[in-house]
């Protein structure tokens, strides 16, 4: 009975062989694991940036839009754009409806009429209706648009919130003008052409997250 016990007990049971076995393959199994929830979780980040950029960039694009036409040099409102000659002060991109009417935003440097910063896209700046433009059920309605453009102050925001870069955690995008190269070491500070991610870190494609 006991030689009997015992060889059920063995038989039943794992040896330690096994279990060593056991455990070395789901190591194996997990530590190859690793890299590719990594490369998840980066991958993650990389889609979130590249929004992030598109979004950023697509609100510079449109504040100069918005900029055409806008504040004459040594002006302090810009003037009527509604009581213009046709196409004086009207662009030829039709996705403008208002043009920028907050003139001490711009410096006598920032001839390109970029943002003067990122602050300024989340902010907001004063606008009037493009008077050729104007139509109803929007903020410019109350009025006809020579009275609006004269009256009514309408703040316009670019970006609902201060961007953070998904890399970094933090908005430590680095900026640079109109007047600058794409390697600049600084920001000159005159307007707000583009940004960058400031992170060190190579992307899944080989590429610098700085160059995207």
């Amino acid at each position: 009975m006991t030689a009997f016990s015992i060889s059920r007990k063995t038989t039943g049971g794992y040896t330690l062989l096994e279990l060593v076995i056991t455990l070395t393959v789901m190591s194996i199994v997990v530590l190859a694991t690793i890299p590719l929830a990594q490369n998840a979780v980066k991958r993650q980040k990389e889609m979130r940036l590249r929004e992030t950029l598109r979004m950023i960039r697509g609100a510079i694009d449109e504040f100069k839009r918005d900029s055409v036409g806008a504040c004459p040099q040594g002006a302090i409102t810009t003037s009527n754009p509604a009581a213009q000659q046709l196409g004086a002060n009207v662009p030829a991109d039709p996705r403008s409806r208002v043009v920028i009417d907050d003139c001490k935003i711009f410096t006598t440097d920032n001839l390109d009429r970029y943002p003067p910063d990122l602050n300024t896209l989340v902010e907001g700046v004063r606008v009037k209706a493009r008077g050729m433009q104007t139509r109803q059920g929007s903020v410019f309605d109350e009025k006809n648009a020579t009275e609006l453009s004269e009256n009514k102050e309408v703040i316009k925001k670019y970006l609902r919130e201060m961007p953070i870069d998904p890399l970094t955690g933090k908005d430590d995008w680095v900026m640079r003008s109109s007047y600058q190269d794409k390697d600049a070491s600084s920001w000159d500070e005159i307007n707000l052409f583009d940004v960058r991610s400031s992170s060190d870190e190579v992307a899944l494609n080989g590429e610098k997250y700085s160059d995207w």
